[in-house]
């Protein structure tokens, strides 16, 4: 059995390799497009399938259905298990082509619903609705591929489903250099990226399925029993796991109302904040998921605490100093990354504010992450569902008292209060029901923990300098000053917690 840390390793290294070319990714589009309102039609034609894609694919049905195979790899026989598998690819199969149909004819109604900010530019909407639809498809190409990554999680097989998105960063850059100039309208060029990618990444998980012997024969049983468990446990999961994507979606339908390029500035931020949300918050989510499960089945429940024990104590170690790295350095990162002739020093500035705003919550984010499933793991998906709803209602309530003083920095804010509502509700019912019962040394750790932060955000906040100072060098300027300061920041950080008495030790493997 593959040891805790050394899987998070596993999936946290490959995902860094793909939000690497992810960033690259994004500073292509940056420099090529800009920020304006062609790119905001495209942030939104991506966006929707991909929502989608995280509620019904990577979210609701992931959390669903991996207890559900876990219980079945431990309990039943290989045929058994391999007719759940052909079952759930056949019913989940359908209802995935139905929807890519349904979202293909319907474009021009789905963005009435997520952007009618957009109502008022025809041309912007006619665009938005021509990129919609080569993008929709996605979602069905992409959710039978976190299907098949469902399956090798439940397997502790985790560095395949982690690489797969290196291959949609991959072939988005090479339509953005190549295709593009070639179109008439070359932002289009990153909507054909996101159908080709779409097929590629579910053609990779083919050999991988076939060496388990579990390549899916898809066959419609929608009243098979595993089918019916994996159902009845999604409708619930759907908004309990994916509550931060519903708010960042209200973000996105709100923000364009707003100034033109504010989409943009949203999900430029966002990304920044993906990074280490992805790195650790969804790498610990993916990796404990399954030893949840099977602690759960094997009625272990001391061992269930001890495992969120250790993923919470990750949580904090990192996302805090993440989160006070971002908000000291959001200037610079946003000037390295993206500043070009197409994204200019207001673009710089506005996205700026909400990367701020967004890495408030970053920690909240990757709570969240590790808290849901502790539910999920016990096939409990209603009490996420209540408190998702709860976060739901405090985010649409904040962002619409937000967004008129603050414009689109209001919006991530409102966003990031939404997630701590949300982690200390997960957490006191957890902790409530005596599902998580923490470790007596959370006093001290988050003393020592606060207190390197703080140094570490100070030193950074002092020294760095301004926006403007930043925007006067050149690229390679300000990449050597960025590198200096990050790396600066994570000795001081790392040197404090030694001097407080941190050690490595503290953080073992509960396995």
């Amino acid at each position: 059995m593959t040891s805790l840390a050394t899987a998070v390793a596993k999936v946290g290294g490959t995902t860094l390799v793909s939000r690497l070319l992810g960033f690259v990714r994004d500073l292509v589009i940056a420099r090529l497009f800009g920020a304006n309102a062609a790119t905001d039609a495209f942030f939104v034609a991506f966006k929707i399938p991909n929502l989608l894609r995280r509620l019904f694919a990577e979210g609701a049905f992931s959390m669903a259905f991996v207890p559900v195979l876990t219980e079945y790899r431990t309990h039943r026989s290989l045929a058994e298990l391999k007719g759940l598998v052909d079952h759930v690819a056949g019913s989940f199969g359908l209802v995935l082509l139905t929807m890519t149909t349904i979202g293909v004819l319907a474009a021009p109604v789905l963005l009435v619903l997520f952007a009618p900010g957009f109502s008022g530019d025809p041309d912007q909407r006619v665009l938005a609705t021509e990129m919609l639809r080569l993008t929709f498809p996605y979602l069905l190409f992409i959710s039978l591929t976190a299907f098949a990554g469902g399956i090798q999680n439940a397997y502790e097989r985790f560095t395949v489903p982690a690489f797969t998105p290196v291959l949609l960063n991959l072939v988005m850059i090479a339509c953005a250099l190549w295709l593009a100039p070639l179109l008439a309208r070359p932002i289009t060029a990153l909507a054909w990226g996101v159908l080709l990618a779409g097929l590629i990444q579910l053609a990779f998980q083919i050999p991988f399925l076939a060496r388990l012997g579990l390549l899916p024969r898809p066959r419609l049983r929608p009243r098979d029993p595993g089918v019916q468990r994996i159902l009845r446990r999604m409708m619930p999961a759907l908004l309990g796991v994916s509550v931060t994507q519903i708010n960042l979606l209200i973000d996105t339908l709100l923000a364009s109302f707003l100034a033109a390029g504010s989409i943009s500035w949203l999900y430029y931020s966002d990304r920044l904040v993906e990074l280490p949300l992805g790195l650790l918050g969804a790498a610990l989510g993916t990796v404990i998921l399954p030893r949840l499960s099977r602690h759960h089945v094997a009625r272990s429940s001391g061992e269930l605490s001890r495992t969120l024990d250790w993923a919470l104590r990750w949580v904090v170690l990192l996302g805090l100093p993440a989160g006070v790295g971002l908000m000291a350095l959001a200037g610079p990162l946003i000037a390295t990354l993206f500043h070009s002739g197409e994204f200019g020093t207001d673009d710089v500035t506005m996205a700026s504010r909400s990367l701020v705003a967004y890495a408030t919550g970053l920690t909240s984010f990757m709570a969240i992450k590790v808290l849901a499933p502790g539910f999920y793991a016990r096939q409990d998906m209603r009490t996420p569902l209540r408190i998702a709803l709860v976060a739901l209602l405090a985010n649409l309530v904040l962002s619409l008292a937000l967004m008129g003083p603050l414009g689109h920095a209001g919006l991530a804010l409102a966003t990031s209060l939404a997630a701590l509502v949300n982690a200390t509700l997960l957490l006191w019912v957890l902790m409530r029901e005596g599902i998580y019962r923490p470790m007596p040394d959370w006093p001290k750790r988050l003393a020592k923990t606060g207190a390197a932060t703080l140094l570490m955000g100070g030193l950074i906040a002092v020294g760095k300098g301004t926006t403007a100072d930043w925007l006067a060098w050149d690229d390679w300027q300000r990449a050597w000053h960025l590198a200096g300061w990050i790396l600066l920041g994570a000795v001081t950080y790392v040197g404090v917690l030694a001097l407080l008495g941190m050690r490595p030790r503290e953080l073992s493997d509960p396995s």
